[in-house]
């Protein structure tokens, strides 16, 4: 079972966070309104170039719509002029992991298996150190500031105490968060002091759900701060701790909580991480070890973790029968096009995913992913699939890459119903941007060519807000109507 943290860690203080206000804020307003698929979501696309967002007391969106049209019963509310600048939703980031935070362009050589004994075993390693744990939590937490991600789902530190100092700076700092520990069991030598037997794994995560999980509210449906079952991956544990993961979460779904792990990342012919889990369980597909069949010849030995709150990363090679799985199940992945090309993986085909009703939302998977912002992953994914070959080739649209960062990743962590747009009575998690404090993104909105149809000029706008967005142009964070205070 896993040390109390110190009260410091464990239990930062709630006043810290500010409390919300009725207000409005002005300016180009863009979101994705209702609950449309990707397909659909440009029919569905708002741009209100002179706009108000209204936000309550109680940190809920009261009212939005064109600012002339503000009700009376706003009038009377502070306003924030962001005139010139834009709100969007808060970018949701379904895959990065917080012990890679200093692992971004680290070269060991080779693809994810290489890479993984080379960079990230030793670095994640360096987080049983107390002290280190506390920096780079705090780290990876003004980094999520910096980059307007109001919700992540977070791959964790083997370490209870690294943990607890997430959460305690996620709570600090007014920020979504799902996370979990990450499991193994078995491992090769660089993964030495990340290995926990199995049975200690099952209790560790279950004192994490108990002291982590829907803490700030008590339930599930509205907690800022939740849990998940985090097996790094199939060939990181064992069919018995697969077994008990099953059991556990069992239980643990109706306390909401989620599942996350990798899934068909990299198919390198003989010696990559598809061939070696169907060789170590001799099943006939990847999925099949996370759907409770992971005895040989893929039969059943436990239960399924997929399910409305599960998310599983990467998917770029697929079978058939696994996207059929995972739409049935509700299963949704979190694409990470930018990891992907660092580590040789290939493209996971969005057409042929999509076509299958799975619901696709974004993942910068830091750190073999080295972008932060949600925004410059949608570049690299606009790229990617301009480029898949013949007809799996498409340009993806403006508001199908605004879904993917926000409404999707809402989906995908079962909380669609409390944000991911502007829709009145939801969570106010939004960002202002100011496109003056980065002089090239204040160029290419204000000087590149526009076309005479309305349509395609605000499809333009957005476009070029999107792939040119930077951090220093994010100026205000806000999560339920308050504004997020990064860690000093």
């Amino acid at each position: 079972m896993s040390t109390p943290a110190p009260a410091s860690a464990a239990s930062p203080d709630p006043s810290a966070v500010p409390t919300p206000t009725a207000h409005v804020y002005r300016g180009h307003v863009f979101h994705i309104a209702g609950s449309p698929v990707v397909a659909d979501a440009r029919e569905h696309l708002v741009s209100l170039p002179d706009g108000a967002l209204v936000t309550g007391a109680d940190g809920r969106i009261a009212w939005v719509g064109p600012f002339a049209a503000l009700p009376a019963a706003f009038r009377d509310h502070p306003v924030t002029d962001n005139r010139g600048g834009f709100i969007l939703p808060g970018f949701v980031d379904t895959h990065l992991h917080y012990p890679q935070t200093y692992s971004t362009d680290a070269y060991g050589g080779g693809q994810l298996l290489e890479w993984l004994d080379n960079c990230v075993f030793p670095a994640e390693t360096r987080l049983r150190d107390p002290e280190f744990a506390a920096r780079i939590a705090r780290d990876f937490t003004r980094r999520r500031v910096a980059a307007g991600t109001t919700s992540a789902l977070v791959f964790g530190s083997a370490f209870p105490h690294a943990q607890d100092a997430l959460f305690a700076e996620s709570q600090a700092a007014g920020l979504r968060l799902v996370s979990g520990r990450g499991v193994q069991t078995v491992g090769s030598g660089p993964a030495g002091a990340l290995l926990t037997g199995e049975a200690e794994a099952l209790d560790l995560i279950g004192a994490e759900i108990d002291r982590w999980h829907a803490v700030d509210t008590g339930d599930p449906a509205t907690a800022l701060l939740q849990v998940a079952v985090v097996p790094r991956f199939s060939l990181s544990v064992t069919p018995k701790t697969l077994a008990g993961l099953g059991e556990l979460y069992d239980d643990a779904r109706e306390r909401g909580v989620y599942f996350h792990s990798h899934l068909n990342e990299n198919n390198r012919p003989g010696t990559g991480e598809i061939d070696a889990v169907k060789a170590v369980y001799g099943v006939d597909t990847y999925l099949d070890t996370y759907d409770g069949m992971f005895l040989p010849g893929s039969k059943r030995g436990g239960s399924s973790l997929l399910g409305r709150r599960s998310i599983l990363a990467h998917a770029v090679h697929c079978e058939d029968a696994e996207l059929a799985r995972l739409a049935e199940t509700g299963t949704s992945v979190a694409h990470c096009p930018t990891s992907q090309q660092f580590l040789g993986s290939g493209t996971m085909p969005w057409l042929r995913t999509t076509s299958f009703g799975v619901n696709v939302a974004i993942g910068s998977d830091i750190g073999a992913g080295d972008e932060w912002l949600v925004s410059r992953v949608l570049n690299d994914c606009f790229k990617v699939h301009l480029s898949e070959p013949g007809d799996a080739g498409l340009s993806l649209d403006p508001a199908a890459l605004l879904f993917t960062g926000t409404l999707a990743g809402a989906r995908a962590l079962d909380m669609e119903a409390r944000f991911g747009n502007f829709d009145v009575g939801k969570d106010a998690d939004f960002l202002l941007i100011e496109p003056d404090r980065w002089e090239p993104l204040a160029t290419v909105l204000n000087r590149g060519i526009r076309a005479d149809d309305e349509r395609m000029a605000t499809d333009q706008t957005l476009f070029a807000l999107l792939l040119a967005l930077r951090q220093p142009a994010i100026t205000g964070v806000f999560v339920r109507g308050r504004r997020v205070l990064a860690p000093e």
